[in-house]
């Protein structure tokens, strides 16, 4: 069982102004109920997996959601996400391009650093590139920022930041809202020293335990309501055992179980963001057997998606229809459900010459419901036909060790824009490319589509590119699982919103009654 650490002159530009900031937050609880009026002071001790001693303090360098939101509190981007994936303003006040969406102008903020320093435009094109520099591959939005020219890019006064692109991108906004893409001081250069402009001061961190921070008083969203913030590191259980016991009031991501007997109680409240995140069975289109569309299909066709949903996810989620992002902008709706047709799939890996042998499914325990969704998936394979072996890896290393490992295996996405998820994931030198889906045709056509700058044009050419990764691709995707976190009845302000979107985690909003 795991512990909680109880630490306490130029061309004319086209205007495209960042849409206006969400509403401030009202006095309503998570539960859709009336509450009281918000109230100062206190300590939050909010739990999230941990992730031992990878986890980091750099802003630049994370990927585990405790990582994610320590350094939301210390630190801020220009650009966050709405709750329909849209980018909306924080430390940019607005922006507009050029008319091509190559080069794009960003107004900032009145903001200040914990040590007193204003936000400028340095400090911005300081931070993107420190996120680019080559000699340090394991910072995570490198990728998704690579078309950037920094040598052209620069300053136009001290509260606006030029920046230009080596190829046109209208979407370029929200890319500098994906995870890894804080702004730090100019001359930041000791990530176990964080200063941002975040609602929190950086008081102390322990990896694998615990960051405290403390309310920022000069913060130009408002200060926090509560005085102290702790974010811990715990596993599933523990987190579990410590928002029911009382040693936190706030835990992220938990399970269905969970859930369930929280509810039968009065002292934790479920807040559920539905459907919000995506479990998927990925399969290596380049390794057999599934170099073979015949046997992607048949994977695809096999799946009793109801049942995965009613059990690995006990009914609290939607079932998927082998694309990411469902509700969100870009999703193309229209597509019909995939519908499960066993004597198709079993007539499909009988030619493939499937029928009657074994094929590995690598999982682990990285994620709840990852081994449970393989076990229950090789007893649909078998009515087609095919044994499908389960065999587990590391948890802690499980997301790295299937880029190479097991030619199909579990995936599980947060929220994200969709173009993000293929930049991240379905361009032929995406970082995180688990099916190897590496078409150059496709690469493209999509950094054409990313292209146009009018919304209508560009989602209809996004739509197209996306029916050909349902259809042809690795990605059987299940499951649209609800994102869920239990709060202490006494926490107010607690928002049903997707992870990775700017409400989701918003620790200086919340409040104790």
């Amino acid at each position: 069982m795991g512990r909680v650490s109880e630490a306490l002159g130029r061309r004319g530009f086209l205007g495209l102004a960042g849409v206006a900031g969400l509403a401030a937050m009202t006095g309503c609880g998570a539960d859709g109920g009336a509450a009281a009026q918000p109230t100062q002071g206190g300590r939050l001790r909010a739990v999230y997996a941990g992730g031992g001693a990878k986890e980091v303090l750099d802003p630049h360098v994370q990927s585990l959601f405790v990582d994610i939101a320590r350094h939301k509190a210390i630190y801020e981007k220009l650009v966050e996400l709405g709750p329909d994936l849209k980018p909306v303003p924080r430390l940019a006040s607005k922006w507009e391009h050029d008319g091509t969406a190559t080069t794009w102008r960003f107004s900032l903020r009145d903001a200040t650093f914990h040590d007193g320093a204003k936000l400028v435009a340095e400090d911005v094109l300081y931070s993107i590139a420190r996120i680019v520099d080559p000699a340090v591959p394991e910072r995570v939005a490198q990728s998704s920022l690579a078309t950037l020219d920094l040598k052209r890019s620069k300053a136009i006064g001290p509260a606006t930041v030029e920046l230009v692109l080596t190829q046109p991108n209208a979407e370029f906004p929200a890319l500098l809202a994906g995870i890894g893409t804080q702004i730090v001081r100019n001359g930041f250069k000791d990530p176990t020293k964080p200063v941002g402009t975040g609602a929190f001061r950086y008081v102390s961190f322990e990896a694998g335990r615990s960051m405290v921070g403390s309310r920022y008083d000069d913060y130009w969203d408002e200060p926090a309501r509560i005085e102290e913030l702790h974010i811990l590191s715990a596993d599933s259980e523990a987190r579990a055992n410590a928002v029911q016991g009382g040693q936190a009031e706030y835990a992220n991501d938990m399970t269905a179980t969970f859930a369930r007997t929280a509810e039968a109680g009065k002292t934790v409240r479920i807040v559920a963001a539905k459907a919000s995140t995506m479990q998927a069975f990925v399969m290596k289109v380049d390794q057999a057997p599934f170099d073979n569309p015949d046997v992607r299909l048949a994977f695809k066709l096999v799946a009793d998606r109801q049942r995965l949903v009613d059990v690995v996810l006990a009914g609290r989620g939607e079932v998927g229809n082998d694309l990411f992002g469902k509700g969100y902008q870009y999703y193309p709706a229209d597509l019909p459900p995939r519908e499960r047709d066993v004597e198709r799939a079993r007539s499909l890996l009988k030619k493939a010459g499937l029928a009657g042998k074994e094929v590995e499914i690598f999982t682990a325990d990285a994620s709840a419901g990852f081994v449970e969704a393989a076990t229950l998936f090789a007893e649909q394979v078998a009515e087609a036909g095919v044994r499908l072996k389960v065999t587990t890896g590391s948890p802690q290393t499980y997301a790295k060790d299937l880029l190479t490992k097991g030619a199909i295996g579990n995936h599980r996405s947060g929220a994200m824009p969709i173009p993000q998820y293929v930049t991240d994931r379905l361009l032929s030198h995406s970082p995180f490319n688990v099916t190897h889906w590496r078409r150059p045709a496709f690469d493209t056509a999509f950094a054409a589509a990313r292209a146009v700058t009018s919304e209508d044009e560009r989602s209809a050419k996004y739509g197209v590119l996306q029916k050909t990764v349902r259809d042809e691709g690795g990605i059987l995707a299940w499951g649209l699982p609800d994102y869920m976190i239990a709060v202490s009845s006494k926490v107010q302000g607690v928002q049903a919103v997707p992870p990775n979107t700017l409400d989701q985690g918003r620790f200086d909003k919340v409040w104790l009654a």
